[in-house]
């Protein structure tokens, strides 16, 4: 995953481009798929994940990712257990895959092509 260019104390650092909602969509729904299927993830996780360095300024793009797919019914946003709107959710959250996209991403699994 891309990592900012530069680093040393003195040396100014570019930042390397933001992933698209698109790319940080699928890398929450690979880190999820991944799990038990009644495993969570924190979106920090998704977040460092593409940029281990500069993690931070990714949240609020991975938490805008994830307000579209739990729209679209593919993750569900959990706060204390609780399946929660991201986007009025303050704190920490967690995701986790919807019952539908857990049956579907085991169909893929037991077919082989995923």
């Amino acid at each position: 995953m891309s990592v900012a260019a530069g680093g040393g104390r003195g040396r100014s650092r570019a930042a390397a481009p933001a992933p698209s909602r698109r790319a940080i969509e699928a890398a929450v729904l690979e880190l999820l798929q991944a799990r038990d299927a009644a495993s969570s993830a924190c979106p920090s996780e998704v977040a460092r994940a593409l940029d281990a360095r500069a993690w931070r300024r990714l949240m609020p793009a991975v938490r805008a990712a994830a307000a579209h797919l739990a729209e679209r019914g593919a993750i569900v946003v959990l706060q204390r257990g609780q399946v929660v709107d991201i986007g009025a959710a303050r704190g920490p959250v967690r995701l986790r895959l919807a019952a539908r996209a857990r049956r579907t991403a085991r169909r893929a699994v037991s077919s082989g092509s995923g």
